[in-house]
């Protein structure tokens, strides 16, 4: 059973000390429907309220859309790239001189969502005992017992989140006041728009730019986590008093949407026209929309109802992050892993770890931007009729700009269907590699049929 926990975003602790931000609403049109307003701010007219955020009820709230307006329609430019563990990396040299092609490139790769899976695995430790035979100085063969312990794999399988993917991509960008890698090795805001007196005025770079402090750098930190562990978009602010606006007035209760003050091209135009030697721009992709905290606590308590070991509970993303970087030797040898390896072997990484972080052309990173996918999301349904209460589900909403409906699958349903097949998996000491799949295929020949949850099986 999930328990009540104190809401996290009433707690404003570093939250209020992130600094302003830019409040952009735009539409969208990319492969998938999207919810969008014209007005940031939610409803206040007699309409029904939106829920406020809460640590159990995220699938109640209408969230504005955000990011950049759509790109034009384009021809996508074929660049070179290969697969690095779990990242995309291309060293192409258009890449790097045109900002156009980059641009293109970044928006092509993001046609696909990332790949998203849950790895459950469980182990339990044996203490065993082994006779060991041994032959003493004179030749005799001696016994004696050895105790040892061993670590033993009882499950180990993974499920397929990414599947669930109803929406997107959404391009974001980084607020300004959020720290943010934006082309040097440090953390930094941009406070370009608004008026900040600093301490040491060589920390201070063109454009407004200055190194995020660690008071910065740590409640951007509490963000973060609390945007993955409760499905929020990247766009929107986790707590009430977490941004302000320009005008130093307190932003309000609802959800704000955030945005960068340069767009998504304007940060590409950059990094080309940077002449360091190991720069590198990451486009990275999130996806939001279900509460993972309370997710990870109902999965655990129905595994711990047939399973009293160690269990490791894993959400992992791959191919999530896009990098570019130079097409030149010493950056494509730092790209191959076996190389970098032995140049810390050699001693000589720790040389050039010193010139790419303090040589003025050395490295820069751009993290700045990325593409977001939803698990489920509002959409405005303007020429809908909603539900009379009593059919309601949960599903719809009536807001000021009109009725919204809830699309995609809701983490409680997901969880419903694969309660029963995850504890199976547990008790029958599944291990693979291969993502576990639901399947009926024989019923599912039948007309009128609707699989019930405690007739779905796991495909071995």
């Amino acid at each position: 059973m999930i328990m009540d926990k104190k809401d996290p975003f009433d707690e404003a602790t570093e939250l209020s000390n992130a600094g302003p931000s830019r409040a952009v609403a735009s539409e969208h049109a990319p492969s998938f429907p999207i919810p969008h307003t014209n007005d940031p701010s939610l409803p206040q007219d007699s309409l029904e309220a939106v829920p406020k955020y809460t640590e159990h009820a995220l699938e109640d709230v209408y969230l504005p859309a955000g990011g950049e307006e759509p790109p034009p329609t384009f021809a996508p430019y074929e660049a070179e790239f290969f697969i690095s563990g779990r990242e995309i990396v291309s060293h192409d040299p258009h890449l790097n001189e045109d900002g156009e092609a980059l641009y293109r490139f970044l928006l092509s790769q993001s046609r696909a969502a990332p790949e998203y899976l849950l790895h459950l695995r469980g182990t339990h430790t044996e203490h065993k005992t082994r006779t060991v035979f041994r032959n003493d100085s004179q030749g005799r063969t001696r016994t004696h017992q050895e105790h040892y312990t061993e670590n033993v794999t009882d499950f180990d399988f993974y499920v397929n989140i990414g599947s669930q993917v109803v929406h997107g991509p959404i391009h974001w960008s980084v607020p300004d006041a959020e720290p943010a890698y934006r082309g040097e090795m440090v953390l930094q805001v941009d406070s370009s728009q608004f008026t900040i007196a600093l301490p040491d005025p060589e920390t201070a770079q063109l454009g407004g730019r200055h190194k995020a402090t660690k008071k910065e750098i740590k409640a951007a930190k509490e963000r973060n986590r609390l945007r993955e562990a409760h499905g929020l978009p990247p766009w929107i602010a986790p707590g009430p008093e977490s941004w302000y606006s320009s005008n130093g007035t307190i932003a309000p209760p609802e959800a704000q949407v955030l945005n960068s003050s340069r767009s998504f091209r304007e940060w590409a135009d950059e990094y080309c026209a940077s002449d360091k030697l190991l720069k590198e721009f990451t486009y990275t992709k999130v996806i939001y929309g279900w509460n993972i905290a309370n997710l990870r606590e109902a999965i655990q308590s129905a595994i711990r109802s047939v399973y009293s070991h160690n269990v490791t509970l894993e959400f992992q993303m791959s191919h999530h992050k896009i990098c570019i970087r130079p097409n030149n030797h010493l950056s494509r040898t730092l790209s191959n892993k076996w190389l970098k390896l032995l140049l810390w072997i050699l001693l000589i990484y720790p040389f050039i770890w010193l010139f790419k972080h303090f040589s003025r052309h050395g490295g820069g990173r751009w993290e700045v931007c990325g593409g977001a996918y939803a698990l489920k999301t509002w959409r405005l349904e303007p020429n809908t009729v909603p539900p009379p209460p009593e059919l309601n589900d949960g599903r719809w909403k009536q807001t000021r700009d009109g009725p919204v409906h809830l699309i995609g699958e809701r983490e409680g349903e997901w969880f419903q269907r694969w309660e029963g097949p995850i504890r199976q998996a547990v008790v029958g000491k599944v291990q693979s590699r291969t993502p576990l799949e639901i399947v009926n295929p024989p019923a599912l020949m039948l007309d009128g049929y609707r699989p019930s949850y405690n007739q779905l099986t796991p495909f071995l």
